[in-house]
């Protein structure tokens, strides 16, 4: 991939690893919320490959605006 941002929206459970990928003037940021050590790994995703001139980022879904009005973290249910 040349160029632009891959985003991953990813939830409890799944898991990237992007070990395999090479970046070329790229980077990889990678922002993880606090899990359950007992949340079992549902999907595993690798990625592979060459990223040039980009981002990948890794995050969790966003909250909702009540929850950012009530200042409440976001749901593990909500992107389910």
């Amino acid at each position: 991939m040349t160029g632009k941002t891959l985003t991953l929206v990813t939830r409890p459970g799944i898991v990237v690893d992007t070990d395999g990928l090479q970046l070329v003037h790229s980077k990889v940021k990678y922002r993880q919320t606090p899990i359950n050590p007992h949340t079992p790994v549902t999907l595993r995703v690798e990625l592979v490959g060459q990223k040039a001139h980009g981002r990948v980022v890794v995050r969790p879904p966003r909250r909702t605006f009540g929850q950012w009005l009530l200042r409440r973290r976001a749901s593990p249910s909500a992107g389910a």
